[in-house]
């Protein structure tokens, strides 16, 4: 039994999660003015999704990384990396510097994620780790609804002025190089998974690749949505927001659903109260009603998030963790940078309120139907045992009545 985590390590990590989910998205309220500048709509768009794709590209890396030379090394690094090419929009001579500058901060995100989870895994067990992989999520979500309002004031100063935001990870680097410690199973030889082991991580990468990539029609579809609707600005804020905070809110809710649930009995939920509150924005026209859905669905990625980071936590070996952990940031990531590329053709065709419904019917109709799998399996498994055991007690009793 190790003791648990310090308050300063908690700290640190909570911190640093603080950075992760919004980090592509502080730039959003600058970009007008940087298409105004730069007379380049689709490279300005690019400078937003480009690091989402680099953190769903190095996070394998990082977790590699985490599991050869320790998850301490790795965060701290990351933490100074982010700051670095965060606010090297601040003086980015031209746009090309200022979208490789925003694919390094992605390397940085992608190590800082993966770090955190591998420690939280670490330095956790049972119960505690549930909580705490909620609470991590939690505080990704609120580093949103904290960082984007500020980035949102600072960009009526200047497009670059969001920029500073960045420099905010180094308040955290001090607390880290203090308070956080490997343990020694991080250090461990990572050895080979076990054949038809790296199934189940398949299986949950999948999940979260769809679950975000639906989820993210929330920051690229639902203003256009509502802008159809009439619905002002400040409403289509807090439209965006809310999805964020309900994540928030359902994710330290984790661990007392866990306490009740399995891993598949949550995620069949999580992905059905998406698919839910997607199905209802789509069908209704009425604000509060779409707000509701809303709400819903940010719950459902809320209890995705932290269950599916447990679930892998519980299945890889320590040794591995990092590089498993890294596999399901990247999952996240490249659902986040496909979710408008592959949705495209599907809202071109049939608009965006009826894709949000195509998208929720789909996701209710996966969990369906990966639930009824999954119970045909277990009563496929329980009637072989109980169908063979009638044949070997009834057969000896009617074999001694031929013989009598």
């Amino acid at each position: 039994m190790t003791a648990p985590p310090a308050p300063a390590t908690r700290v640190a990590l909570l911190g640093s999660a603080t950075l992760t989910i919004m980090a592509a998205a502080i730039m959003s309220p600058s970009l007008p003015s940087m298409r105004a500048d730069f007379r380049s709509d689709v490279l300005v768009r690019l400078a937003l999704t480009v690091t989402s794709l680099a953190i769903a590209v190095s996070a394998p890396i990082a977790g590699v990384v985490a599991d050869r030379f320790g998850r301490k090394p790795l965060l701290t690094g990351s933490l100074v990396l982010y700051a670095v090419a965060g606010t090297a929009g601040l003086y980015a001579p031209g746009l090309g510097a200022l979208i490789f500058s925003r694919a390094v901060l992605g390397l940085a995100v992608g190590g800082i994620m993966t770090a955190i989870s591998a420690l939280i895994a670490d330095l956790f067990t049972g119960p505690a780790r549930a909580r705490f992989l909620g609470l991590q999520q939690a505080f990704a979500s609120l580093g949103g609804v904290v960082f984007l309002p500020l980035a949102g004031a600072l960009a009526a100063v200047g497009w670059r002025a969001p920029f500073w935001l960045y420099a905010a990870s180094l308040l955290v680097v001090p607390i880290v190089v203090v308070a956080v410690t490997d343990r020694p199973a991080a250090a461990a030889p990572a050895a080979a998974p076990p054949p038809g082991r790296s199934a189940p991580y398949l299986g949950i990468y999948a999940v979260a690749l769809l679950a975000t990539l639906v989820f993210f029609m929330v920051p690229t579809q639902l203003p256009f949505l509502l802008a159809d609707l009439t619905a002002s600005t400040v409403v289509v804020g807090v439209a965006v927001a809310a999805s964020t905070a309900s994540s928030a809110v359902a994710a330290v809710g984790y661990a007392a659903l866990r306490r009740r649930l399995g891993f598949a009995a949550i995620t069949t939920l999580s992905v059905a109260l998406l698919g839910a509150g997607w199905a209802i924005v789509g069908l209704t026209t009425a604000l509060p009603v779409i707000l509701a859905g809303v709400l819903i669905g940010g719950a459902g990625v809320g209890f995705a998030v932290p269950n599916l980071n447990t679930w892998l936590s519980e299945l890889a070996p320590p040794a591995r963790r990092g590089r498993v952990l890294g596999g399901l940031v990247t999952a996240i990531f490249l659902g986040q940078f496909l979710s408008p590329l592959v949705l495209a053709p599907l809202v071109g065709a049939l608009g965006i309120a009826r894709s949000f419904v195509v998208a929720g019917v789909a996701c209710v109709v996966l969990t369906v139907a990966t639930t009824a799998a999954a119970s045909l399996r277990r009563r496929r498994s329980r009637g072989v045992v109980v169908d063979r055991r009638p044949v070997r007690v009834v057969r000896r009793p009617i074999e001694q009545r031929i013989i009598r």
